[in-house]
This record gives C-alpha cells, sequence and structure tokens, in this order.
C-alpha cells in the first residue's frame, strides 16, 4: 500500500465532507462520521459534481446536485440517477496526518 498524506486531523469535522486533491487527476472527500473515516471519490458518477458539496447521513453521502447517494464504505450508488459506484480508497490516521491509499482502490461485491 502507498499511503499519502493528504489532510490533517484538525481539519476533520464530524459529518462534514473534506475535499482534498490526492494528485492531479484524483480528489477525494475524507469523511469522519460516527467515529469510522471515510475516503470516497469526490465525483458523482452521474453528474460530474464534487460530493464533498453535499450532506452526510447514516454512513451516506448525498450528490446535492440531483440527489443520488452514495455509500461510504463500498461508494455504491443507493439511488437514481447514479447508477455507477464511485472509488473508495483505505485511509487512517497517522499522528496528525491523515492518509489515504490511492493506488489500490477498496473492491466490495454485491454481498459485501
Amino acid at each position: 500500500m502507498t499511503f499519502r498524506a493528504i489532510a490533517t486531523v484538525d481539519e476533520l469535522v464530524d459529518d462534514v465532507p473534506l475535499s482534498c486533491d490526492v494528485d492531479d487527476e484524483l480528489t477525494v472527500a475524507i469523511v469522519r462520521h460516527k467515529g469510522e473515516l471515510f475516503a470516497i471519490e469526490d465525483e458523482c458518477s452521474h453528474g460530474k459534481v464534487p460530493l464533498s458539496e453535499g450532506d452526510v447521513v447514516d454512513c451516506t453521502i448525498e450528490c446535492y446536485l440531483h440527489g443520488s447517494t452514495f455509500d461510504l464504505r463500498t461508494g455504491a450508488a443507493l439511488n437514481l440517477p447514479a447508477t455507477q459506484p464511485v472509488r473508495v480508497f483505505a485511509v487512517r490516521i497517522e499522528g496528525d496526518d491523515v492518509l489515504v491509499d490511492p493506488d489500490n482502490p477498496l473492491t466490495f461485491t454485491e454481498n459485501t
């Protein structure tokens, strides 16, 4: 795994997505929700808008533009108009740094 520091712990606010550029091609939304930390691709698979501008409720993040929601754990699209998932990534805290592994998106089966 190739973890990279992309934010600091003091930037995190519970249930408020934090948009972080990982590199020139990837931006993730970091979300601290009910004591867990999640890293999800910061682009709706339907509308190509930042998910970090949406609301976090019950381990989901909602696209503000058309209302599609995505599971923070798996990236699965939970309602229309989105039908495709978004990538999710391993994330952890080391000291004051929030690290994400952009090179190894997590994968889930339909039964997960």
